[in-house]
């Protein structure tokens, strides 16, 4: 397979409301995570960091521009693999532990992690079965309603379990933008993980419903309104409400 050049790995798109997608073209669309950079006033935040196959910092300037603080929406391969390219780190307590020591397995790079995620591999010497993200202890660990404060904006800590324990999404009630880590998104969702958990993923996603989204900037796919989040999420919930055997609700 053809290697890509490591000046064109990765892409930008500038979104407005100072939010610009970063992604990594070459990774096939199911794989590819979506990095949100935000820029605030007095420090710029990144929302997950890809692959980490290209070095982020060194081909995306945007990341090093202003002080940074690099949030884990959790703790899978394909969403934290340029964490440890950061001084600032964050993540909730539930996947602290995989971010400090990100096996392969904790991490899903096995068994995902194959030439197959690919339409153009990363740069030599990169070898698929060899992967394996680094370690990126945290620095500051997050919990649901917490505030993360730019200067100028402010974005809320939603804590949603059920993909896996420590997912968390991030909202601006401001804006009304929602970033949704993987959650929810306008694709496939994944809902079999090793740690993933149907009741949480009920809450979850009960939860979000009730938010006023404008916009949804999710981990994976393109963004989306807020008409088509209530789509997406009512007709979840109706086929989970429907399913024979469905988890029950939390009191």
């Amino acid at each position: 397979m053809i290697r890509a050049r490591p000046e064109d790995w990765y892409a930008l798109d500038r979104k407005g409301d100072g939010v610009t997608l970063i992604s990594e073209p070459w990774i096939k669309e199911f794989y590819r995570c979506n990095m949100w950079h935000i820029r605030g006033a007095d420090r710029d935040l990144l929302i997950d960091s890809g692959m980490g196959v290209v070095p982020l910092r060194r081909w995306v300037p945007l990341v090093t521009e202003k002080p940074l603080l690099a949030v884990a929406s959790h703790t899978h391969f394909d969403h934290v693999g340029a964490h440890h390219e950061f001084e600032d780190r964050a993540v909730h307590p539930a996947e602290a532990g995989i971010l400090a020591n990100p096996t392969r397995a904790a991490t899903l790079a096995d068994p995902y992690v194959t030439d197959d995620i690919f339409d153009r591999l990363p740069p030599e010497p990169y070898a698929s079965a060899l992967y394996a993200v680094r370690a990126a202890p945290a620095t500051r660990l997050l919990e649901d309603g917490e505030v993360l404060d730019l200067g100028d904006r402010r974005l809320e800590v939603i804590h949603t379990p059920g993909h896996s324990p420590g997912g968390i999404a991030l909202w601006e009630e401001a804006t009304g933008t929602l970033f949704s880590g993987d959650i929810v998104y306008d694709g496939p969702l994944i809902e079999d993980t090793y740690h993933a958990d149907a009741r949480d993923y009920l809450a979850s996603m009960r939860r979000l419903l009730d938010l006023p989204v404008r916009v949804v900037h999710g981990g994976h796919f393109p963004s989306y309104d807020g008409a088509r989040h209530r789509e997406i999420v009512t007709a979840w919930l109706r086929d989970k409400e429907a399913a024979p055997g469905r988890p029950p609700s939390h009191p």
